[in-house]
């Protein structure tokens, strides 16, 4: 489990697990919240070089109120904040020094022997404890976020915490798993988490489809944005152009190959209780291929269990398109589950069945912002509010657990219809760049600048 940083911190992440932790009185959690989110600052601002240099920054010594926070979020950019140069030129020396700003733990002891791609650098990290989950990026970098074992541990028990809570899905269900193939990011964070989920749901011994296809790396994810930037900015050379069409091809065939397979698969297991997993953008097609073969509802079990991650990404898709998958593999709503989170946080906000909301556990502190992500919004504790997302992880051990995303919410701090009494936010999250063309947080410069002139 997590390193917590004192007495209420231990308390509110002791309620990871327990169903109660929906049902308390959220003035008392967030009264108990205000005083673990100043033993979070009091344990870290002397070992997070970032966080010590925006509380000196806004003068914040101590945290009485949840204002008093907002100064000491970062921006999810605080994570790409690194030269692109250290990735070019292959400075992995400086993007070493680099991480030491933003993790909670020493990096003195990362080994960078043989390291000559980022690849040999994220493994070098993981071999010192500090396991670097890369976020994708659309613009050529990654978000590199540093995360402990601790880390880890809490991210999987949680998870599988999560899924029971928000759904009628139960550790020793013994099921199958089943699914669109897709061409996987590899993160050891990612590979942990799907595996401790599969472990719990899943009967050890049932098939698992294999796809073929290679794992997404850092590597190959940056090389494949950096050189169709080249291509779009009329710097790339002809032989560059030659390599980034030929691969795109060949990942085209292999994806098309192994979406024939994987519906292939999943119907030979149609009479299994399975377990689906996926994203609304992979699952309608994949739905599609499967009403191709002439297969619904009425062929597979009553008892499929489904587990969504992610919104819809900016697939286009019809307004049916839930519709349609879940009459394709005969899916029940008390087997459906789906969650809220987002690379920074170890925290799942599991959906509940009655008023389809994301709720928020009593470690997991929302902040709803104004668009410029620098202050809270009025009233913030009673009532329904709109704004930008804003957590505090109290969980996070690798990292400081204040983050401000790029992601326009609703959020209730009502009871639901459900009956809990946690926060709960609406199933209708949007990217403040797909709303508005572009997303600028207003301390994100300050943030990158510092950390740029640390590194």
């Amino acid at each position: 489990m997590a390193t917590v940083a004192g007495g209420t911190t231990e308390k509110l992440v002791g309620y990871m697990g327990k169903a109660e932790g929906h049902n308390l009185p959220y003035a008392e959690v967030r009264e108990a919240q205000v005083a673990a989110l100043d033993e979070q600052l009091q344990s870290r601002i002397g070992r997070i070089k970032l966080v010590k240099h925006r509380a000196d920054e806004a003068g914040i010594s101590q945290i009485g109120a949840m204002e008093d926070v907002v100064p000491l979020l970062l921006p999810h950019t605080a994570y790409k904040s690194y030269p692109e140069s250290f990735l070019t030129e292959k400075k992995w020396d400086r993007l070493t020094k680099w991480l030491g700003t933003i993790t909670a733990h020493p990096v003195d002891t990362i080994d960078l022997t043989g390291v000559a791609e980022i690849d040999d650098w994220v493994e070098a990290c993981a071999r010192a404890g500090h396991f670097v989950a890369c976020s994708s990026g659309t613009t050529g970098k990654s978000g590199m976020l540093d995360a402990s074992q601790a880390d880890l541990d809490f991210s999987c028990a949680n998870g599988v915490a999560a899924v029971q809570w928000g759904s009628d899905i139960r550790a020793g269900d013994m099921r199958t798993p089943a699914g669109a193939a897709g061409a996987v990011a590899f993160t050891h964070r990612n590979a942990v988490i799907g595996g401790s989920m599969m472990a719990a749901f899943c009967d050890p011994a049932a098939q698992h489809f294999k796809s073929g296809l290679p794992p997404v790396t850092i590597g190959s994810l940056t090389k494949m944005i950096t050189l169709r930037k080249k291509i779009t900015e009329g710097t790339a050379t002809p032989n560059e152009i030659q390599d980034f069409e030929a691969e795109s091809a060949a990942r085209e065939q292999g994806l098309a190959a192994a979406q024939i397979g994987a519906v292939e698969d999943i119907i030979s297991k149609r009479d299994k209780r399975l377990y689906i997993t996926g994203m609304w953008g992979s699952l309608y097609p994949f739905a599609a291929m499967v009403r191709e073969r002439g297969y619904s509802a009425k062929d597979f079990h009553s008892e499929n269990a489904c587990y969504l991650g992610g919104g819809l990404k900016r697939a286009q898709l019809p307004d049916d398109y839930r519709e349609f998958v879940y009459e394709t593999f005969n899916l029940n709503p008390r087997f459906i589950f789906q969650m809220y989170s987002m690379q920074e946080i170890n925290t799942s906000m599991p959906r509940c069945q009655k008023g389809m909301r994301y709720h928020l556990q009593p470690w997991l502190v929302a902040l709803p912002l104004n668009k410029d992500g620098d202050e809270l919004l009025p009233g913030t504790g009673k009532g329904q509010h709109e704004g930008r997302a804003a957590f505090f992880d109290l969980s996070m051990d690798g990292r400081w657990g204040g983050v401000i995303s790029g992601d326009h919410i609703h959020i209730d701090f009502e009871p639901c219809a459900c009956g809990s009494t946690s926060p709960s936010i609406a199933d209708n999250i949007v990217r403040y760049a797909d709303l508005e063309g572009d997303d600028k947080i207003g301390c994100a410069g300050t943030v990158d600048a510092y950390v740029r002139g640390l590194s």
